[in-house]
């Protein structure tokens, strides 16, 4: 399937984290695929839809590095991306993600991941992790396996 085909029908996209450390580092196997996202994305097609999983996550490595100007591509993409909202977990979000927990043996950074996409009313999550395709609430989008 095309990335343009599994984006379709779609207004609010949560973005995990693998696909957007992809696109900010223009990881040469995903590029293409990433930037179709974005595309769509700075275009107004879609919205973006991120949490503070999502910044801590991408965040990591910069920091170990010190590599300053990385760690500000991420937190402005992330936090203050055009057409992007960046979600807060509240009570709400943590209760569904202990659900998901417990229904798929989700890690918790993932169950938090989907309940915010979720609460947000997302119609699709990007990930890179196939595990994920298992959740049946929300379409799985897996970058690996588009062309």
């Amino acid at each position: 399937m095309t990335i343009d085909k599994a984006l379709d029908g779609v207004a609010y996209l949560f973005l995990d984290t693998a696909p957007v450390i992809y696109f900010v580092e223009q990881n040469p196997r995903y590029l293409t695929l990433t930037e179709r996202v974005f595309s769509h994305i700075d275009n107004g097609q879609i919205t973006a839809v991120t949490s503070p999983i999502t910044l801590s996550e991408c965040l990591v490595i910069p920091y170990r590095s010190g590599n300053t100007n990385l760690q500000i591509d991420f937190f402005d993409l992330i936090v203050h991306g055009k057409n992007t909202h960046f979600a807060s977990i509240d009570q709400t979000i943590a209760q569904q993600a202990a659900e998901l927990r417990a229904t798929y043996n989700l890690a918790l950074a993932d169950a938090l991941q989907i309940s915010t996409a979720l609460n947000l009313n997302c119609q699709a999550f990007l990930t890179n992790d196939k595990q994920l395709a298992r959740v049946k609430e929300i379409r799985m989008i897996v970058l690996g396996e588009l062309e």
